[in-house]
Formats: C-alpha cells, sequence, structure tokens
C-alpha cells in the first residue's frame, strides 16, 4: 500500500511540473516564432511534438491514476469485509470453547462422581478380598495335615517311579546285552554259512594235475533233453558277457540225449570266446561223451567212464518209409559222428568197427586213462579245487536242502518176517561194493 501511495504522489508531481510550464507566459524568443510562422524552425517543430507527447502521457497517467484509486477502494472495501468474516468466525469459536469449556467442566463434576463411586466399590471389593483371603487362610490351615500328607505320599511315589526306571533300565540293558549277543551268534552263523572267500579265477586253471574250478561253472547231468541246451548256451553266453575267463561244463554222470540238443551245445562252445573246459567226474556216454571229445579242452578223472556207439532208434512204416528214415539215421551220424571218429585218427567205418571189436553189442566204454590214450579225452586230471563253491550245501535262505538223513533208506520186512532196505537200482555201468552176509541190503 505505502509503494502504491508513492507512485501515486510522483506521477501527481510530474503533471503539475508539465502543466506549470504549458502556462508559462511567453517569453521574447517564443514571439519570435510568430514573426516568421511561416517557415518553424528544427527545434520548434521538436519542441510542438514533445508537447504533444507530453500531454497524451499526461492523459494517460491521470486515467491510470484513477484507475488505481479505484482499485485501491475496492481492495480496502475487501479488506473490511474479510476482517468483518475473521471477526465473525473469531466470536464463533469464542462460544464453541465457552461451550466446550462448560462441557468440560461438566464432565469433570460427573468424572468426579464416578470416580467417588469406583473407590467406594473398590474399598468394598478389597474388603471382600480381605475376607476371602482369611477364609483361604483358615482353610489353608485346615488342609496343611493332609497336604503334608499327601506330598509325602507323592514324595514315595516319586521314589517308587525312579527306583522302577532304574530297573527298567538294567533290564534293558540287560536284553540289550541279549539280543546283541543273539545278533552277533546269527551273524557268527551267516558267516559260518559262506567260506568269505572269494573263486579262484586262472588264465591257465589245469596246473600239475590239479584242476582249478572258479564259480564259472555249468552241470550237465541227466539225460540230455529238449530244453537242456537252452539252460547251457545261455549260461555260456553270460559268462561270455562278463569276460573272457575258462568256463566249466561239469559233467558228474549223463547217458547223453538228443541230438539236435547236443549239436546246438556243440556249437555254442565252439562260438564261445571265453575257453571252454569239459571235464568228467563219473560217466559220459553217447551225446555226452560226443561234446566231451569234440571240446577244445576236456578232462577226466582215471576211473571216470566214456562210451562211445552208433546212434540208435526205432524205424516205423513201410520199407521206403524206413529207407528213408535209416538214411537221415547215416545222415545225422556223418554229421554229427564222423568229425568225432575224424578226431581220435579214424574214418567213420573203421571207428564203427573198432566199436565192435570191443563189445558185441558196440558199445565201446573205457575208463578215463584209456580214453586219453584214444584221443576221446584231452587230458587226465587227479584233483578239482571247486574254489566257486563259497555257499554252505546244506542250507539255501536258511532252509535245510539235505542231510545225509535224508539219503537212509526206509527198513521193510520181507515174507519170512526179515527186515531189509531196498537199494536203488544201479546206474549205467555202476555196481555196488558192499559187505552183504546176511541179505540184508537187496537190490
Amino acid at each position: 500500500m505505502k509503494l502504491f501511495n508513492y507512485l501515486l504522489a510522483a506521477l501527481l508531481c510530474g503533471a503539475g511540473a508539465i502543466g506549470a510550464a504549458a502556462q508559462e507566459p511567453p517569453t521574447a524568443k517564443a514571439a519570435e516564432p510568430k514573426a516568421a510562422a511561416a517557415q518553424p524552425t528544427p527545434e520548434q517543430a521538436e519542441l510542438a511534438r514533445l508537447t504533444a507527447e507530453n500531454q497524451l502521457a499526461d492523459q494517460r497517467l491521470k486515467k491510470k491514476l484513477l484507475q488505481a484509486n479505484a482499485e485501491k477502494e475496492e481492495l480496502k472495501a475487501q479488506y473490511e469485509l474479510e476482517q468483518q468474516r475473521q471477526r465473525a468466525k473469531t466470536a464463533a469459536l469464542e462460544a464453541e470453547l465457552a461451550l466446550a469449556v462448560s462441557e468440560n467442566k461438566l464432565a469433570e463434576e460427573k468424572n468426579k462422581k464416578a470416580m467417588a463411586e469406583l473407590a467406594l466399590k473398590m474399598a468394598k471389593l478389597k474388603a471382600d478380598n480381605d475376607l476371602k483371603a482369611e477364609i483361604q487362610r483358615s482353610d489353608t490351615l485346615a488342609d496343611t495335615k493332609e497336604r503334608a500328607a499327601m506330598d509325602l505320599d507323592m514324595k514315595r511315589m516319586d521314589l517308587e517311579e525312579r527306583r522302577l526306571k532304574i530297573d527298567k533300565l538294567q533290564l534293558d540293558a540287560r536284553m540289550a546285552k541279549l539280543n546283541s549277543d543273539l545278533d552277533l551268534r546269527a551273524r557268527k552263523n551267516e558267516w559260518k554259512k559262506e567260506a568269505n572267500a572269494e573263486p579262484v579265477y586262472l588264465e591257465q586253471p589245469l596246473k600239475n594235475g590239479t584242476l582249478t574250478v572258479s564259480d564259472r561253472r555249468i552241470p550237465l547231468n541227466g539225460p540230455i533233453r529238449y530244453g537242456t541246451a537252452d539252460l547251457i548256451t545261455e549260461r555260456i553266453s553270460y559268462f561270455n558277457n562278463i569276460s573272457t575267463q575258462p568256463v566249466f561244463l561239469i559233467i558228474d554222470e549223463s547217458p547223453g540225449g538228443s541230438v539236435t540238443e547236443g549239436y546246438s551245445i556243440i556249437k555254442a562252445m565252439e562260438s564261445s570266446r571265453a575257453p571252454i573246459y569239459v571235464v568228467v567226474k563219473s560217466y559220459a556216454a553217447s551225446m555226452a561223451a560226443i561234446i566231451t571229445t569234440l571240446a577244445d579242452r576236456s578232462y577226466i578223472y582215471p576211473h571216470a567212464q566214456i562210451l562211445h556207439h552208433q546212434p540208435s532208434g526205432l524205424l516205423y512204416g513201410n520199407i521206403t518209409q524206413r529207407k528213408e528214415q535209416l538214411e537221415f539215421a547215416r545222415e545225422i551220424e556223418r554229421r554229427i559222428f564222423a568229425p568225432v571218429a575224424k578226431k581220435v585218427g579214424f574214418t567213420l567205418e573203421e571207428f564203427r568197427k573198432k566199436m565192435y571189436e570191443n563189445n558185441s553189442d558196440g558199445d565201446w566204454r573205457t575208463f578215463g586213462d584209456k580214453a586219453v590214450e584214444y584221443k576221446w579225452v584231452g587230458g587226465l586230471i587227479d584233483r578239482i579245487e571247486e574254489t566257486g563253491v563259497v555257499k554252505n550245501p546244506e542250507t539255501s535262505n536258511g532252509r535245510q536242502l539235505r542231510d545225509m538223513g535224508s539219503l537212509e533208506l526206509q527198513e521193510k520186512t520181507d515174507e519170512k518176517g526179515l527186515p531189509y532196505v531196498q537199494l536203488p537200482r544201479p546206474r549205467h555201468y555202476d555196481m555196488y561194493f558192499i559187505y552183504n552176509p546176511d541179505n540184508y541190503y537187496r537190490f
């Protein structure tokens, strides 16, 4: 507002000065233009222009002053209106404050009354609590003897429980020791069921008449029938897929059997990457003898027996059919038996002739040492070390397989009331060498 008044005074002073200059009486120099009014000088023209501009500016300034005064009056009116509004608000706030003070006083009076009532209730509650505490102390004193007795019983029970726990711990310790002993005993029994030694694998298993056999062994016992070739060839393939260490085909006792099954076994032996050792322990005849003779490596005990003979079978039908069957049998003999004759140094006819020279039935049988001389078997062995038998043969998965008791014969009584036992029929080319003065053992 002060700045506005200052500017207004400055404008008014400037306008007054300009007006005084305009009303100043003309001097002698100003009269000169009248004499020469026809041609005003440049200075006069400039003065006239400036005078006109000053008059115009003065008019503009007056207009602005009028506008400024109007705005000042308007602002003053607004300021007065705003002051009236503020006074009205202040009055309203003062009225509210007075109301609030009045209400606060009323609330304070109510709170004092409530506090007084609450203090009265607290005093009453305290009195009640004191009464209850007295009653409780009285009850406590009355129950002291009973509680003391109960505490004593609890202590006795706790002591008994601790004794029971100690007894249980001692019993658990004894049970643990017994279980440990039983477990140790069971483990010892399991340990005894196995040899706890690894099988021996030798590239040259025959040394000084002793053949060391590993667990890479295949038994060939009994007649060679349908299915025997699958069992033998599958095992040969299995061992070949593991390594090329020797495989042992062990013949305890076999009378021979199927030509086609035997031929499959021979071809599996020929195809094997691992060397096949055929070992005859007791008896090998017919197809089993052919397998032994055709093997690249075959061995036999001196007392074991080998038997070769011609193929045999039944012919049926008419003469033409029998002739066809005979030709087929001769072809089988040529394919199967001719390689045997060639290996032992004979033609097929010469070998057939030798068979009948040694036996009228054509069954040429000999012991192992002679079979080696005839080249039926590759060599003799005195001992066999079965290193692959590492588990107790008496048990399998904890079950007893057999014992000497299972081989006992049942005693019977004949029509005369004499006791006896029936011995099983001896196997091929076997016999009993038994002391039997009272004919107790019968055939």
